[in-house]
């Protein structure tokens, strides 16, 4: 979904949960899928989020998606969190078979999908009990009541029904039959029960879309796309949806329906679509390929949350891209790295368990200098881990994951939208020094998804290479040859030579390279001399100067991040500048160079707090590179920081 706006953005101040929300009432009449029109109070909010939670069948990323799709054809800045079980099938009515999807949407410029959830709809006990304590009270939560069944209840360890027993009388309540009403309104279709049943998803749907004014074109005509080989079954979603935003407009239960007005100007001018991390990125390697006039290709294996790449790449053959699903990891990695040896701009996706095994040829692409994107989706490890869950746990395997001296330069997208630009930028340095780089998105910004703007195609960097055509160097006789290993001297690239280029023959392979000539070389002084050249290429990448955000240069404590914890870190700071506080900002985008100017910066302040998913591997690189005594908050729960919890930790900080 795309949607125009015009207005610049004027709003710093703030807020990705730092305000109450606030709201206004009126009354009015409404129209929609029932064209009721009956008049009932609309109270105006500047934000809200909702979580949906159910079984793993019963479609809530789907309903959550729709909704995420709908707000931002709407023109509302938001964020997203899908949550989703770590089993492929859990047992139905299990919590650990819950699934849940938390959307934040405002009228304002946001950062994170929001620490609680002002709505929860719980389709089962197991999502109720699942979610509860996320929920603050005087929040709202609509249950489906067809569920809630002794033994559904006991299942979770409910031995009374909790919504008798009065633990949920801090709450506001709503009680709906979702499966009840959805096999009414769908009982001229013919359809057996089962098969009504799976349409209570857009019942809720349609029941939130009227709540919070959501449009329903978009939905309905997604339906009809998605099951267009069975029509049958679009039409009697479309009417469980429609039943859905009925019931909303006619019970008494609904009394108050909610209004968050476009966030016109929380953006730049320009043309949106929400997109997710994995999506972003995509686009993005399909935009390099195009700038560097490459084809590209992609070696993959599956595994989550990487294969999301893997799927929407190969659906753009007609831009060239190929993609090759190989039998395993390294096999993969190794198509890839054939790929960039014939002259393609070679891609390999995975999470953790796969850099592990695709180190040894990730060491061989630093030996032979070639350029090699490694896309590391982090999750939570080790080994296996937490498949479904998010973590940052994988820089210091990124920077030192190879046996013998091997540089890789690592870089690390902050939100879902950036991960294009990332992928510009890691694409930019792997063609530019012939080497391979590590893009370390993760979980929370692969599955994630934000407003991101198109951008036009005079705005993207020009990513063109040449290839050696002819002889490069002068022997002393006068013979003009080619040397695979003479260096451009400002990058100290080696040349790209295309397999099968008359003149441009040369040696390949793992073992240690002349310089000059790649001959096979036991030289301990050549050794020494190409350990520490291609080292010193990575060194001298260019890298832009580490911006800080420190309004007025009063602040005496710097909070430093990468990757993910972008969004709740600013979050944070924001809450505690609204409060009167005064803190500093900056975030890494570049790992590995770091940026020339950190150290500096790092000396500037008093003390420096490092929030990250992990143990404390950036501290660890801080305090070892620039002597600086990093202090490290770190969580490794597998899910994103809360901006209330960072907020609560970073003021500790400069108290201290």
């Amino acid at each position: 979904m795309t949607s125009q706006v015009s207005s610049p953005a004027d709003r710093a101040d703030g807020s990705d949960g730092t305000r109450t929300a606030g709201e206004s009432v009126v009354g009015e009449q409404r129209g929609g899928p029932g064209q009721h029109g009956a008049e009932k109070e609309v109270r105006r909010l500047d934000r809200v989020i909702i979580r949906f939670a159910g079984d793993s069948g019963d479609g809530m990323q789907l309903t959550g998606d729709r909704f995420t799709s709908e707000t931002a054809s709407f023109g509302n800045d938001l964020s997203t969190l899908p949550n989703f079980p770590a089993e492929i099938r859990a047992p139905a009515g299990t919590l650990p078979g819950v699934s849940s999807f938390q959307l934040h949407f405002a009228d304002h410029d946001i950062l994170t999908p929001g620490d609680a959830p002002n709505v929860l709809v719980a389709m089962n006990p197991a999502a109720l009990k699942a979610n509860i304590a996320d929920v603050p009270r005087g929040s709202e939560i609509i249950v489906n009541t067809d569920e809630f069944a002794k033994r559904a209840m006991a299942k979770v360890g409910y031995e009374t029904s909790p919504l008798e027993d009065g633990s949920l009388d801090g709450y506001r309540v709503h009680p709906v039959p979702l499966t009840t009403l959805t096999i009414e309104a769908l009982k001229d279709f013919g359809l057996s029960r089962k098969e009504a049943e799976r349409s209570k998803n857009m019942f809720a749907l349609g029941l939130l879309s009227w709540m919070y004014h959501r449009p329903t074109e978009g939905t309905e005509k997604f339906l009809r796309q998605k099951f267009a080989r069975k029509p049958e079954i679009a039409e009697a979603n479309v009417a469980a949806f429609r039943a859905g935003w009925n019931f909303g407009e006619t019970t008494e239960d609904f009394a108050v329906s909610y209004e968050v007005a476009p966030a016109t100007k929380a953006f730049p001018a320009g043309t949106y679509r929400n997109i997710s991390g994995n999506l972003a990125l995509s686009y993005g390697l399909i935009a390099a390929s195009r700038q560097a006039d490459l084809p590209l290709y992609l070696g993959s294996y599956p595994i989550t949350p990487a294969s999301d790449i893997l799927h929407e790449l190969s659906k753009h053959k007609n831009f060239g891209v190929r993609t090759f699903q190989a039998e395993d990891e390294i096999a993969g990695i190794g198509a890839a790295l054939g790929a960039a040896f014939g002259g393609s701009l070679a891609v390999t996706t995975t999470s953790g368990p796969g850099v592990a095994l695709k180190s040894e040829t990730i060491g061989l692409a630093v030996s032979l200098e070639l350029p090699l994107l490694i896309v590391d989706i982090q999750r939570g490890g080790p080994s296996t881990g937490l498949p479904t869950k998010t973590e940052q746990a994988d820089l210091l395997q990124a920077m030192y994951g190879r046996n013998g001296e091997a540089p890789v330069p690592v870089v690390a997208p902050r939100t879902p939208a950036d991960c294009f630009d990332a992928a510009l930028e890691a694409a930019r340095i792997a063609l530019t020094y012939r080497t391979p780089v590590f893009l370390l998105s993760d979980g929370y910004l692969a599955n994630g998804s934000e407003p991101w703007r198109i951008p036009d195609l005079d705005e993207l960097p020009d990513l063109g290479v040449r290839f050696a055509t002819g002889p490069n160097h002068t022997l002393e006789d006068g013979t003009e040859v080619f040397w695979p290993y003479k260096r451009d001297p400002e990058t100290l690239a080696r040349p790209w030579a295309l397999p099968g280029t008359p003149g441009l023959e040369h040696r390949i392979g793992g073992i240690e390279k002349q310089d000059g000539t790649g001959n096979i070389s036991y030289d301990p002084a050549n050794h020494d001399f190409m350990v520490r050249t291609r080292q010193a290429k990575i060194d001298g990448i260019d890298v832009p100067d580490l911006e800080i955000d420190d309004p007025g240069s009063a602040a005496r404590t710097l909070v430093l991040g990468w990757g993910s914890t972008y969004g709740p870190i600013t979050a944070a700071v924001r809450r505690l500048r609204s409060a009167g506080e005064s803190i500093a900002q900056a975030h890494l985008r570049h790992l590995n160079p770091f940026p020339k100017n950190l150290g500096i910066v790092l000396k500037r302040y008093d003390r420096v707090v490092v929030p990250e998913m992990n143990l404390g591997q950036l501290a660890t690189l801080i305090r070892a590179k620039y002597l600086v005594d990093a202090h490290s908050y770190t969580q490794v729960n597998g899910m994103p920081f809360k901006a209330e919890q960072l907020a609560t930790a970073l003021k500790e900080a400069i108290n201290d």
